[in-house]
């Protein structure tokens, strides 16, 4: 099994729990925050984590939200999934926006997003005259549309 090597950047958050794996299936570790916050409808928060991530060489993380955020206050990562480079060392902050009408308050250590850890290839860039054919061709943006 890879791993994970998680810093805490604050002996204060020594009671607030690393990202785990809520159920034995989950494919996300739940990540918290180590602050109260509140973000006000149409805001955009950058939350903290007080952690820090050494991420193996050849994976990347992924930060996705959480699914019960999103249905019931409207709260999502704002790029999702946000890519953290397995050389960054600084703190892990997740950017949350609310979607939502109403303000939404995070207490201190609630799960706010989720971390997949993802196996990447690298590729050769290489400049072409021409691409080879194929049947979709340059169509997107919803040409096949929505039925």
């Amino acid at each position: 099994m890879t791993e994970l090597l998680i810093k805490r950047l604050n002996d204060s958050d020594a009671d607030i729990p690393l990202p785990g794996y809520a159920t034995a299936h989950a494919a996300g570790l739940d990540i918290r925050v180590n602050a109260a916050i509140e973000i006000a409808p149409g805001a955009v928060f950058l939350a903290p984590t007080g952690i820090a991530l050494e991420i193996p060489e050849g994976y990347e993380g992924q930060v996705r939200p959480r699914s019960g955020l999103a249905a019931q206050h409207g709260i999502t990562c704002l790029n999702s999934p946000g890519t953290i480079d397995a050389d960054y060392r600084g703190e892990l902050k997740i950017i949350l926006i609310n979607h939502g009408k109403e303000t939404v308050r995070f207490e201190r250590g609630m799960r706010i997003a989720q971390l997949i850890i993802s196996k990447y290839e690298k590729v050769n860039v290489v400049e072409a005259g021409e691409l080879a054919e194929s049947v979709r061709a340059a169509g997107g943006f919803g040409h096949t549309g929505t039925k």
